[in-house]
Order: structure tokens, then C-alpha cells, then sequence
């Protein structure tokens, strides 16, 4: 079993390294084709230090950063090869590859970032929170109950962004000595005035269902993933009927820990083709696209753990179903939206056709819904959290702009934007 072990990690070291080189020698071509940016014109950046597994994190992001560089230019920082060559294929705004801290160094000093978004937590973060005179804030890649969504890691920025006030409340009661009114700004969801993408069917009379689950997880904490303990089940039911459509999308990080959840999730693919292939009329879904939108939309029914996809499907105001997870040593907070939910357990997943048609009809946990949809997000009307979001940055431009004022003259080793050399000859 530990020989097994040791070969399948074998295994996946060799291949990284292949990934790697291969990834290298297709930026070294295409470098010339996405140069540095000219000095002094980048007002925000985006700092991504992450592998390209986790770029649903900044995917969701697009559309309101390129509507952002309207008004201020904006730039994605990579710090992988892997990252930035999906990045320079799909990004709307530029993307710049910064392999390592001298990188990094050199990009800084020749721009005037006055914001910084980070949409994750990695570790790298940390080699860009050195640089002073810029607001460092946290953006997200979604709005959960997971355990995540409230880590001391908050104080590390020197704001962060939050949905509504179901944001606030959770760090709140999570974080202590924390400046909740200063440093926590809501600005609902601006990525649901962006949901893009074309559904690949046409609608018709079968009731369609999301299933959209996330991942196996790395610790039992945080063990929330459902396609080992209820997803064969629930697609495998809903397949049977030839009045459902599913669209399975599962998180990309799928089985990367655990080969039991590896292998449910394709068979859960191989029984949508199967189905697919013995019925054209079925045209039921494995999504793996790099888009989220429109299954959001086309769902009459969502099912999902725990995870941002809840909040994602939230938003819409329409049934969802959230699955219990198998392990009790899963930390689910149910003070917030999950204390209302409708919970799915692995128990239940065989019956998962008469538990869809009792949430479409049910109007007590349709006015339950409505009210969790209000206390994350606020008004959901179109635009109006666009609107928040860009009052945010400008808040924060103006901001900067007294504070570079008031500072102008300060001499500081970590200031991006005081070069010593010039300093020293306006001295002489």
C-alpha cells in the first residue's frame, strides 16, 4: 500500500516537472507578444501566486475588472508559468508573468499601483504585502460559511471586501480587535451583473438540475465534498428518470487527495455520456468550462455543498439544496444561511427525485431563501452591486491620494515609489 503510494506521488512529481518545462518553453515564445506594461500606468493590480488548478478563484473577477480599467488600468500579476499562459489566452485585462521577488521588485518601481486585490489566501501573498503606499485588499473568490471565510487572515489586508452583512456578522464573532467598520466594506456581489456564458441545450420541458459540488478537501475539517458519499447516487437517480436534465459541474480540484473521490467523479462523467449517447434528446452536461454563469440561471433546481457555489446559487433566489457531510468532523457553521438551509443528507441522495420536486413547490422555504438572499448580498438588483464596488475604489483612490500627499516627503525602504538615487541628488 505505501509502495503504491510512494509510486502514485512519484508519479505526479515527474509529471509536474514535464508541466513545468513544457509551460516554460510556451512563455518563452510568447513572452514578446505581452510585454511589461509602460511605467507609471498601472493604477490597480491583481496579485495571483497561485497554479493554474485555482484559477476559478480569479475567472469570476473578468468581467468587473475589465469594466474597472475603463476608469483605472488594471493588471493581473502571475507568478506561474502555467497561470499566465491561461491568463494571455482568456483575461480581458493584461496579465504579466513575475517569476520571482526581483521580478516582482522591478515591476513595482516602475508603476503607480494604488490598490492591490487578492483573491485568495496563498502564502505568497505575503511577498507582496512588503510594498507600502498602496491599499492592500482582500477580494475573495465567493461569499461561504466555510471556515475560510473568516481566518485571521483578514488582518492582513488593509481592507477587504465583503458581500453584506452576513459577512460582517461571521468576522464579527470569529475575529478579535478587528476594525470592522473601517477595514470591512460590503459591496455585495458585482460578479452577478456579469454571469456569462451560452447554456449548450435547448431548454424544453425537463426539469433541469446543478449539481456543483467541490472538492475531497485536504483536512477532515474541512471535508465537505459530497461525490464519494451522495453524487453517484443523486446523478444516477435523476439520469433514470427522462425528466431531468443535470448539469454536473464539479470543482476542478476533484480526487486530487483522495482516489475514492476520483473515481466517483468519473463515473459520474461516464454516466452522463452513457446517458447522452443513448439518448440525444437528454443533453444532460459535464461542465468543466472556465465560465459560471449561466448554469447559475439555467437550473431549476440547484444542488451543492458547501462551498461559494451555495452563495453563487444564493444569489438567484431560486431552490437549492446543500448536502450534509459524511464526516462529523466537518466544521459547518449554521448560525448564518446553512441553520436554514435545506439539507440534503448521503441518506437521502437515492430519493433525490422527490426531494427536487418538493423544493420547487414548497413557499415556506422559498421566503426563507428570499430573506438569506437579502442578508448576504443586499439589493441584488441589476447593476446595483457594480455600483458599490466601484464607489469602494474610488473611496479608496481618494484615500491614497491624501495619504501620498500627506507622506510625499517620507523616506521609506519599503516605498515603491521613493527612489533613493533621486532623493540623494536633490540633496546635493
Amino acid at each position: 500500500m505505501a509502495l503504491a503510494r510512494d509510486l502514485r506521488l512519484a508519479r505526479r512529481v515527474v509529471g509536474d516537472l514535464v508541466t513545468s518545462r513544457r509551460d516554460r518553453a510556451r512563455l518563452a515564445r510568447l513572452a514578446r507578444l505581452h510585454p511589461q506594461p509602460a511605467a507609471g500606468s498601472v493604477e490597480i493590480a491583481v496579485y495571483f501566486a497561485d497554479s493554474d488548478v485555482n484559477m476559478y478563484q480569479i475567472r469570476q473577477w473578468y468581467a468587473p475588472l475589465a469594466q474597472l480599467a475603463d476608469t483605472w488600468p488594471v493588471a493581473i500579476i502571475a507568478r506561474s508559468p502555467g497561470t499566465v499562459l491561461k491568463l494571455w489566452d482568456e483575461s480581458p485585462v493584461p496579465a504579466h508573468y513575475l517569476r520571482n521577488v526581483a521580478d516582482l521588485d522591478s515591476f513595482i518601481h516602475t508603476q503607480k499601483i494604488r490598490i492591490v486585490f487578492y483573491v485568495n489566501q496563498n502564502s505568497r501573498n505575503f511577498q507582496m504585502f512588503r510594498y507600502g503606499r498602496m491599499w492592500h485588499v482582500f477580494i475573495n473568490h465567493g461569499e461561504s460559511d466555510k471556515m475560510y471565510m473568516s481566518t485571521n487572515q483578514f488582518k492582513a489586508y488593509d481592507y477587504s471586501f465583503v458581500a453584506g452583512e452576513a459577512a460582517l456578522e461571521r468576522l464579527s464573532h470569529k475575529l478579535w480587535d478587528f476594525d470592522l467598520e473601517k477595514r470591512a466594506i460590503m459591496i455585495g456581489r458585482p460578479q452577478a451583473d456579469h454571469l456569462t456564458g451560452i447554456r449548450p441545450f435547448t431548454p424544453d420541458d425537463r426539469t433541469v438540475v446543478l449539481y456543483a459540488p467541490t472538492w475531497e478537501g485536504d483536512r477532515a475539517a474541512a471535508a465537505y465534498g459530497s461525490v464519494a458519499s451522495h453524487g453517484v447516487n443523486i446523478v444516477t437517480a435523476l439520469l433514470a428518470t427522462g425528466d431531468h436534465r443535470v448539469i454536473y459541474r464539479p470543482h476542478p480540484r476533484s480526487g486530487v487527495v483522495d482516489a475514492e473521490y476520483k473515481a466517483a467523479n468519473l463515473a459520474i462523467i461516464a454516466a452522463i455520456a452513457k446517458a447522452n449517447a443513448s439518448d440525444s434528446s437528454a443533453q444532460h452536461v459535464y461542465d468543466d468550462s472556465a465560465q459560471l454563469g449561466w448554469q447559475l440561471g439555467a437550473a431549476d433546481v440547484a444542488i451543492t455543498d458547501i462551498s461559494a457555489m451555495v452563495y453563487d446559487r444564493l444569489a438567484t433566489g431560486k431552490p437549492l439544496l446543500v448536502t450534509r457531510p459524511l464526516s462529523s468532523e466537518a466544521d459547518v457553521d449554521e448560525s448564518g444561511y446553512l441553520g436554514a438551509a435545506e439539507w440534503l443528507s448521503s441518506a437521502d441522495a437515492s430519493d433525490i427525485v422527490a426531494v427536487v420536486e418538493r423544493v420547487q413547490v414548497d413557499e415556506e422555504a422559498h421566503r426563507r431563501l428570499l430573506y438569506w438572499v437579502e442578508r448576504h448580498f443586499g439589493d441584488t438588483a441589476a447593476g446595483v452591486a457594480t455600483g458599490r464596488f466601484r464607489a469602494a475604489i474610488s473611496a479608496l483612490m481618494t484615500e491614497w491620494e491624501t495619504h501620498n500627499a500627506i507622506h510625499a516627503d517620507d523616506d521609506d525602504p519599503f516605498d515603491p515609489f521613493d527612489d533613493p538615487a533621486s532623493d540623494q541628488a536633490e540633496s546635493n
